[in-house]
């Protein structure tokens, strides 16, 4: 990876870990669906003029179905469940359990894509769910006040992305990244457009919230769109693939400094379980099997 590539890749996994920031900050008072519906509508219009060619328009109107399909599994399904796990959940804890998404990658995968699963995957995706269990066990609580839904929230977003990941590769991989990326955010908005309308918050919202909701939409969407698509042509996916990483860490630190969210012992050891087995069930840390060399019988006399 080139010197202006791994500056791409802090830039992103900054931008994407403070976006658990801003939705903490601003989805109190936006609510789920108001906040992500201008995120996306916000990050359309600075996509869209992307497609300004009659080339790209083809395209999109050639695959508004699947493009919207994957907008509404992409964006508007995970973003909306993140939102709402953030307004009780910490930003850095939220990511981490927001780590999981190659889990369910590989195995929607395995089970509804025909992608085979090698052995130490299964090594891999056995150790990120004992990572996420040394995460979440003491607060899977379901009563009322618990974080138990909240955290089911998580996970239900990062399968959304693990469905999102599997559909776009087998079924939209021939499509230029500009497409997929604007063409996606832009039915996201549409499809949220009413039901943003409808459950837009009846208090006045206050300024913080708003910046933060903008800087939702500009940064960690739209600038970042930018970002991983320009990185993933630039590096190639295996490198790009390691943001997963980054952004727990990203998170986890920007809650410690603007939010002053605690790091407990807990938290850390649940994070290096969690990013281990994901390093390795994506294939980014592999243990290479011992050879045992056969034993050398003397000459005989």
């Amino acid at each position: 990876m080139s010197t202006a590539d791994a500056l791409r890749l802090i830039m992103l996994s900054s931008l994407w870990g403070l976006s658990f920031i801003f939705m903490r900050v601003a989805a109190p008072e936006f609510g789920s669906v108001p906040l992500v519906w201008i995120r996306m509508t916000i990050g359309a219009l600075l996509l869209v003029p992307l497609l300004l060619s009659l080339h790209y328009a083809r395209l999109i109107w050639q695959h508004k179905g699947p493009l919207l399909l994957l907008g509404v599994v992409s964006h508007v399904l995970p973003f909306s469940l993140l939102a709402l796990a953030t307004t009780r959940l910490e930003a850095g804890f939220t990511s981490l359990l927001n780590a999981t998404t190659p889990i369910f990658t590989a195995l929607l995968g395995a089970a509804f894509f025909a992608t085979p699963v090698k052995r130490q995957q299964y090594l891999g995706l056995t150790l990120a769910l004992v990572g996420v269990y040394v995460l979440s066990a003491h607060r899977l609580d379901f009563s009322l006040g618990g974080d138990g839904w909240f955290i089911v929230a998580v996970l239900g977003a990062t399968f959304c992305y693990g469905v999102a990941g599997n559909y776009s590769k087998t079924r939209l991989g021939h499509l230029p990244t500009r497409v997929l990326a604007a063409g996606s955010s832009a039915m996201s908005a549409l499809v949220l457009l009413i039901p943003g309308l409808l459950l837009w918050p009846s208090e006045p919202i206050s300024t913080l919230a708003w910046g933060n909701a903008l800087a939702l939409a500009v940064l960690s969407t739209a600038v970042a769109f930018l970002l991983y698509f320009g990185l993933l042509a630039s590096a190639g996916a295996t490198a790009t693939s390691t943001v997963t990483f980054l952004v727990p860490v990203s998170a986890l630190l920007w809650g410690y400094l603007l939010l002053e969210e605690t790091l407990s012992l807990q938290v850390v050891l649940g994070m290096v379980i969690t990013l281990m087995g994901t390093a390795v069930a994506t294939g980014l840390l592999r243990f290479k099997p011992r050879v045992v060399m056969p034993l050398r019988r003397p000459p005989h006399e």
